[in-house]
């Protein structure tokens, strides 16, 4: 039996590369809506309520009203947009994270894809509050670098440009009033007590991320050297097939002493690297904004929900 799937919104960046990925796939009945009536509501509605999963890659308002126009009980949505990551009935779509988030999507009608910066952000930080080594009140800070991609259609057409702004040559830093999209879901997926302060950089690569948060294992609430925080994190992915501890300091993965963001581009795998001493400790997750940061995550989640390999169509 071939599923019947709609994406909505498949000409934006997420939705171009969830339809990239189910070209060779003979279970999924991609249903194409016409062009003509890709923002007619009533044709819209019409394509979610036929489809068993439909895929929201919308702005924000528009996935709200999207989600609203399904009443078809069978129809199971992911949305990847910033809309419904904190709402209540949707489930956060990061299987990795501990047993009741897969327990979660296998049987959830509604979806919420994370955010590419949380998705590392909370790759290091969900592990940490949950095992009682970071309080929730501990004073996060996180620096995260992208490739371009990660900015949309826009910033893609404005970087590719022979006749760009020389500014765009250097990393960029934004979110400089500290109000980012991706924090509410930051802080509520990780247990926080409050938002940390978070400073994205856009880069001039198109696809690639990486994000560190930095302790002091002099606040830990229990202290812990880097080591031993490269233990814990270990464990927790150990059998993840697609989040992977690296060796302690990178061993076994680094050529060099350096954490590239851009080695995971085309990929819907994350690695997680702890570095640094038994004072002061780094922690680095690297993947593709593009991959496991959105449409790779996206159809993972579509992949348990239907109860195959997580894997298909991912390789």
């Amino acid at each position: 039996m071939a599923y019947k799937v709609f994406i909505d919104g498949k000409d934006g960046t997420t939705g171009l590369k969830i339809y990239e990925r189910f070209a060779q796939r003979g279970d999924i009945e991609l249903m194409q809506i016409p062009e003509d009536k890709r923002k007619d509501p009533v044709e819209r509605q019409k394509f979610i309520n036929e489809s068993d999963f439909t895929f929201l890659c919308l702005p924000d308002q528009a996935a709200v009203e999207s989600a609203a126009l399904c009443t078809n009980p069978h129809t199971r949505i992911l949305d990847a947009s910033t809309a419904h990551r904190t709402a209540p009935g949707w489930d956060y779509g990061f299987p990795e994270l501990a047993p009741s988030f897969r327990s979660n999507i296998e049987k959830s009608h509604r979806v919420a894809v994370p955010g590419c910066y949380a998705s590392g952000f909370n790759s290091i930080c969900y592990p940490l509050v949950s095992a009682g080594i970071m309080s929730t009140d501990y004073p996060v800070v996180c620096h995260a670098v992208s490739g371009y991609s990660g900015a949309g259609k826009k910033a893609i057409v404005q970087y590719e440009d022979t006749n760009r702004n020389n500014e765009l040559d250097s990393p960029r830093l934004y979110a400089l009033t500290q109000q980012h999209k991706h924090l509410p879901e930051m802080q509520k997926i990780s247990g926080l007590s409050y938002l940390p302060v978070f400073d994205p950089y856009v880069c001039d690569y198109f696809s690639g991320m990486s994000v560190t948060v930095p302790l002091y294992s002099r606040l830990l609430v229990k202290k812990a050297s880097a080591h031993d925080i490269w233990e814990l994190f270990a464990a927790h992915y150990d059998g993840c097939r697609f989040v992977k501890t690296a060796g302690f300091m990178g061993e076994g993965t680094l050529s060099e002493q350096f954490i590239a963001a851009n080695t995971l581009s085309g990929t819907n795998n994350m690695q997680i690297f702890i570095c640094g001493n038994d004072d002061r400790i780094m922690i680095t997750s690297r993947f593709d904004n593009l991959g496991k940061g959105a449409s790779g995550a996206a159809v993972q989640c579509m992949n348990i929900m239907m109860g195959l390999d997580e894997g298909t169509g991912l390789a």
